[in-house]
């Protein structure tokens, strides 16, 4: 699958929004919603496959300007550390 995740992430470049690929999808935030389906088509378009899974999941806030990061930082301020485990290895 990494050849595949790869092409639609680079795809991505084109698009004036930040990306962050994680282990379950790949997170795309923009000032505008229609960069966001524009970026989501290439990334789709982008993936040389008989078949391909896009899903998207849309969090249009209207009135904040937090970026997703935010949501993280609030969780790990309530934690009191970071939101990860702490095994090594």
């Amino acid at each position: 699958m990494a050849p595949a995740v790869a092409a639609a992430v680079e795809a991505l470049e084109a698009f004036e929004l930040e990306y962050e690929t994680t282990p379950m999808g790949t997170i795309l935030e923009a000032d505008d919603a229609d960069e966001v389906f524009a970026a989501a088509q290439a990334a789709h378009e982008a993936v040389d496959s008989d078949r391909v899974g896009t899903f998207l999941k849309i969090d249009d806030k209207q009135t904040v300007e937090d970026p997703a990061s935010a949501k993280v930082d609030a969780v790990e301020t309530e934690l009191g550390r970071e939101a990860t485990s702490r095994r090594d290895g």
